[in-house]
């Protein structure tokens, strides 16, 4: 029974993960939008995901 279990568990995670890399994707582009809205007053706020990470162009 547990060896059963462990293949399904296999069989769905790689689906799993991807909905929620789909997820977080949707995320980001959505807050790029909002960032981008004509109207806006400032500089969009860098997302949470691209803070502090070596190698990622920053805009002046």
């Amino acid at each position: 029974m547990l060896v059963t279990l462990g293949i399904l568990v296999l069989m769905i995670l790689p689906s799993v993960l991807g909905v929620v890399r789909d997820r977080r994707v949707d995320r980001q582009l959505r807050e790029a939008e909002r960032g981008a809205a004509p109207g806006s007053t400032g500089p969009a706020e860098e997302p949470r995901s691209l803070r502090g990470r070596h190698g990622v162009a920053r805009h002046a």
